[in-house]
């Protein structure tokens, strides 16, 4: 796969911050936040394939928050792109 060098923005570091201290998030939002808050500035994380699956949860969860959503678009965002050759 490529690196994909697209990084977490500042609101979404922190509605991903929030979503990591809230307590009536689930795993799943919780994995989310994480690895968006691990691709902020200044950091080299990238998105795996079980936070990307993670994140698409917590978008089509309908108990979400708009910040776990956020955080969840802003991880799949930095999904690193899939390049069109198999090794």
């Amino acid at each position: 796969m490529s690196k994909n060098k697209a990084q977490t923005g500042e609101k979404a570091a922190t509605a991903a911050g929030k979503s990591l201290a809230g307590k009536k998030a689930t795993k799943t939002e919780k994995t989310a936040a994480a690895s968006a808050v691990s691709q902020a500035p200044k950091s080299e994380g990238q998105t795996g394939k079980k936070a990307a699956s993670a994140a698409g949860k917590v978008l089509n969860s309908k108990k979400a928050t708009k910040a776990e959503k956020a955080a969840a678009a802003s991880t799949l965002a930095q999904t690193p792109a899939k390049s069109g050759k198999k090794k």
